[in-house]
């Protein structure tokens, strides 16, 4: 099937929101560290959401771009994405485990925030209509912002599931080498190339099994809410 005007300007949509969510992400760490008493990131202006602070760019922008812009063409695949990671020196938290946990924690968690954003924004938009507007039917006036709702549940949530992988470099691994035995570690850290390719290949079907029962949950929801008020 062919791509049409309006399924371009959703990819773009999706491709500025990626970009968005990620440096919320990639910011909720620096600014949960600067907290913490690391001012690491802080000092190389990491506390920002601009993304030219976070961005890189096989993670930010080549792998994503393939998945959202190949879809238009048939050669898509399941939207996966990563920044810069914040850098981060644990020896400067009072608490080093509880503290690193927590600042590795907040960027996934901002997504999580984002996401419950999108739906509050399809809630109310339920409220004020009284129904859940079609795609293809909803008002000119909400058409942007019925796309934004909907596409910051989904980008936010695959990159909350995605950055939980435990796969060096992403979130999940740096809170499970704090549970690894010692002599594991330097093994887990070598990783290298094979966890890129576990990224790569085998992240997009992880998230996907976890995204399809939540994605189903939130729809669920928004057809209740919308049954209780027609």
């Amino acid at each position: 099937m062919q791509a049409t005007p309006t399924d371009f300007v959703i990819a773009l949509f999706e491709f500025v929101l990626l970009i968005f969510s990620l440096s919320v992400h990639e910011c909720a760490h620096a600014w949960t560290a600067s907290l913490l008493g690391d001012q690491t990131a802080r000092l190389q202006g990491r506390v920002t959401l601009n993304p030219r602070y976070h961005i890189d760019p096989i993670g930010t922008l080549l792998i994503p771009g393939i998945a959202i812009f190949g879809a238009l063409f048939g050669m898509g695949g399941f939207l996966i994405g990563w920044a810069k990671p914040t850098p981060v020196i644990t020896r400067n938290f009072k608490k080093i485990v509880r503290d690193d946990i927590l600042t590795t924690l907040a960027g996934p968690v901002s997504n999580l925030l984002l996401a419950f954003i999108g739906f509050v924004g399809l809630a109310v938009m339920i409220k004020l209509q009284g129904h859940l507007p079609d795609a293809e039917t909803v008002m000119t006036n909400l058409r942007a912002l019925y796309t934004l709702c909907r596409l910051s549940i989904f980008v936010n949530l695959a990159l909350f599931f995605f950055n939980l992988l435990p796969l060096p470099p992403l979130d999940g691994s740096r809170i499970l080498r704090h549970f690894l035995p010692y002599n594991w570690l330097s093994a887990y850290d070598r990783m290298g190339m094979f966890s890129f390719i576990l990224m790569i290949f085998a992240g997009g079907p992880v998230v996907r099994f976890f995204m399809t029962p939540t994605l189903g949950l939130v729809q669920y929801v928004l057809n209740t809410l919308q049954g209780s008020v027609s």
